[in-house]
């Protein structure tokens, strides 16, 4: 038996993607259409590839539905799947778990949706494969569902369909969790898992488990291609696992080494440096990107004073690059270089008692709280361009906007 099979997880349709509307709306734009747009490319690579089927680890919905377009979506693209004889197996996860979607439509031929009272097993007897899974009934399962699956079936590669913060993943706990050992003892070829949204090859034989990651970055904080895993297998071993992006748009997150710098001008041109190379990486897409400012340089004092006129000369240089990239956010973390003279000691004054209370839990997590709280005393239009910052991020913009006024006044 040769036989090569799709396997992706964490759609997401309709997610909202945030952190462009107020600065770069046109681009904003483009990312609002993204998570459709790789699920297109999601259902052209599967085609393209004349794979035998496709999985699908759960979350194909980011929420409830709003209407029923969002459900027509994705039945559309399974549709063109069948066109090309092409089978699907789903199970739902966390965000789109039974009791979640309220809205259905009738499932097209070639469909397979596993339900979440037990798992579930589909035969392909032509092929000879055995998919087991079983969907998440609410948004909160805590149990390990792994010791509820089948044994293997004799005479068949056997694929395992789960949603799960295996081994506990940080950030991810809580939702069916298990462990390698558990996966192992139920005796099949391949785990395809969901939940994770970076892909990660976390077992590579006896068995293969395998994060197949989401689809598109839904945020800053998930940068890079995104893609499905593409495998194949001989006998009943997997031979080659191979990445298929199909993002339809890209976050990127860069430090620009302000170290030497003596102008704005030099400033600007080492931005465009970086900035095409992301943009390079990007490989077409669009690209937003989170700048930071590092490095010892004369202009500490000037950037940390005038923020203002600092982000505008960087999104001029991002402009000059391409028209389809935009910086996402911009933060300072540059450190002035150190004279002789009266304001030293101050300077390093400052550094010691900064150092102390990044050092103090308790004083951390009272900025946190504090500023959670700021947060939903403003304008919700606004709450959407901000995120929960941590402590250490809050005091090293205020260390630098606070250098800088001392600079001023040096």
């Amino acid at each position: 038996m040769s036989l090569r099979f799709l396997h992706t997880a964490d759609l997401h349709l309709g997610s909202p993607l945030k952190g462009l509307g107020a600065r770069n709306p046109e681009l904003a734009d483009l990312f609002a259409r993204a998570s459709r747009r790789a699920f297109d490319a999601l259902i052209d690579t599967a085609i393209a590839e004349k794979v035998a089927f496709v999985v699908i680890a759960g979350d194909v919905y980011d929420q409830d539905w709003t209407d029923y377009a969002i459900g027509q979506t994705f039945l559309r693209g399974i549709t063109r799947l069948t066109r090309a004889g092409i089978r699907t197996v789903v199970i739902r996860g966390n965000h789109d778990a039974e009791h979640v979607i309220t809205r259905s439509l009738v499932l097209p031929e070639g469909i397979t949706w596993l339900g979440a009272d037990k798992p579930e097993t589909v035969d392909f007897a032509d092929i000879g494969v055995a998919v087991h899974g079983m969907s998440f009934k609410t948004r909160s399962v805590t149990e390990n569902m792994v010791p509820r699956y089948p044994s293997a079936v004799a005479g068949r590669f056997n694929i395992g369909l789960l949603h799960t913060s295996l081994d506990g993943r940080p950030d991810h706990t809580g939702y069916a969790p298990c462990a390698i050992a558990d996966l192992a003892h139920r005796g099949y070829g391949y785990w395809a898992l969901g939940h994770i949204h970076a892909r990660e090859v976390v077992h590579r034989a006896d068995p293969t488990v395998v994060y197949a990651g989401n689809i598109q970055g839904r945020h800053a904080r998930e940068t890079g291609a995104k893609s499905a895993t593409l495998v194949t297998v001989e006998g009943d071993r997997v031979v080659e696992l191979e990445t298929r992006a199909v993002d339809a748009a890209r976050w990127a997150a860069a430090d620009l080494d302000a170290s030497g710098l003596e102008t704005r001008e030099d400033l600007a041109a080492r931005a465009r440096l970086l900035l095409e190379d992301v943009a390079s990486k990007a490989e077409g897409r669009p690209v937003a990107v989170r700048l930071r400012l590092v490095g010892q340089t004369r202009l500490h004092q000037a950037l940390a004073a005038d923020r203002d006129r600092l982000v505008a000369d960087l999104e001029l240089a991002a402009a000059g690059v391409s028209e389809t990239l935009a910086l996402e956010r911009v933060t300072t973390a540059t450190a002035p270089l150190r004279a002789e003279g009266p304001a030293a000691p101050a300077l390093d004054d400052i550094d010691e008692a900064f150092a102390a209370a990044l050092a103090d839990p308790a004083l951390a997590a009272t900025l946190e709280a504090d500023f959670a709280l700021l947060r939903t005393k403003l304008p919700a239009g606004v709450q959407e361009r901000l995120e929960q910052e941590p402590a250490d991020a809050l005091l090293a913009a205020a260390r630098a906007l606070l250098e800088g006024r001392l600079g001023e006044t040096a």
